[in-house]
């Protein structure tokens, strides 16, 4: 197989040269220098929306205002710098300003808005705001029943999904299991199965593309989700050890030093349990130590800062800035087998030789 017969990705309007994504990773670790890095090599670039906004000085007092206009800024930017490749944007259906975020990321003309941790059933109705646009709108989901119901959602609005992300079990960040199901989780590739299966029938007017994430680590590991009927993967923790990354080295040496017995599952104050690194700030949380915060971001519906035991906003970008005594780096499973750092374009030429092998 040589790299012209590997399967291009489109979502839309747009077609990457590679079925690779790169996942969003917030707070601050995926800004437009790695989303434009990896849309130059041919795979999906994405921007991570969630507390964008801590890039300014003046975050806690403009709060949303802040998240909007870093956003834009770094999606304008990101694109700019892409030579023609494809810019997405993750952004969460839990964050407070989900929708205002949604239309600024139209007004630019970003290539693909990935959202999940919820339901974004208002995406299409965001989007008919915007006539001229060509976004394509990718969910993200965990299970084939959300697929369904986002699926019946969208066709009472006229719109198909262009694409889902299924996330499965091994993913790093915020999971959408149960600690039940994480205990015993269900292999990715039967989920693969049974979610093409579940959203055959609103398939009607065109293909519905599936982008399967969580413990893609290699060009074998996108071979056999390529062969099992995905269209592409999503990888997040391999870009962390990229050159172009946007968050600190000391992040970054965290997923280095990582081994398996550090890769840890927790509580998030968002209500949904979470793939981390364990380090001194877990373990004191985990003992019940609660770091006191005024919620000064009011940045997630489901959190409740009166009894939430540290403000997760704070937590992500003191890590992101390498203050990892303050907060921690969530990592997916495969966090143990990163043993260097490298840059994007590097990451690609491995990963597109080993599926050149594995077919």
């Amino acid at each position: 197989m040589n790299e012209q017969k590997i399967p291009q990705l489109k979502l839309g309007e747009h077609v990457a040269r590679f079925p690779i994504v790169q996942g969003g990773m917030g707070v601050g670790v995926s800004l437009s220098g790695l989303a434009s890095a990896v849309a130059r090599c041919g795979g999906v670039g994405v921007v991570a929306a969630a507390g964008i906004g801590f890039l300014r000085s003046d975050y806690a007092k403009l709060k949303h205002q802040a998240n909007l206009e870093v956003l834009k800024e770094e999606l304008t930017k990101a694109k700019a710098n892409a030579q023609g490749g494809v810019i997405g944007v993750n952004i969460m259906v839990a964050l407070v300003d989900f929708e205002q975020l949604v239309r600024g990321a139209l007004e630019v003309g970003v290539d693909v808005i990935f959202s999940g941790a919820g339901l974004p059933l208002s995406l299409p109705k965001i989007k008919q705001e915007f006539a001229e646009s060509k976004t394509a709108l990718v969910p993200i989901v965990s299970s084939p029943r959300a697929a369904v119901i986002i699926c019946k959602k969208w066709q009472r609005l006229g719109y198909v999904p262009d694409g889902f992300v299924l996330e499965g079990p091994k993913a790093g960040g915020h999971l959408g299991f149960s600690e039940e199901e994480l205990k015993n989780p269900p292999d990715l590739v039967e989920l693969l199965r049974q979610l093409k299966q579940a959203i055959a029938p609103f398939e009607e007017q065109r293909d519905i593309p599936v982008i399967v994430a969580g413990g893609v680590y290699t060009g074998k590991d996108i071979a056999k989700m390529l062969k099992n009927g995905a269209a592409g993967v999503q990888m997040a923790t391999r870009f962390v050890a990229t050159k172009e990354c946007d968050a600190d080295d000391k992040f970054k040496q965290a997923y280095l030093k990582a081994t398996k017995k550090d890769i840890t599952l927790i509580k998030s104050p968002v209500g949904l349990p979470g793939r981390a690194i364990k380090n001194k700030f877990i373990e004191d949380v985990t003992k019940g130590k609660k770091t006191p915060f005024s919620c000064p971001y009011h940045c997630i519906k489901t959190c409740d800062p009166a009894t939430a035991p540290y403000c997760i906003s704070l937590a992500l970008i003191n890590a992101q800035k390498g203050r990892l005594d303050k907060g921690f780096a969530f990592a997916g499973s495969n966090v143990e087998r990163v043993d260097k750092i490298v840059s994007v374009q590097e990451l690609f030429d491995e990963l597109v030789e080993e599926l050149k092998q594995a077919f």
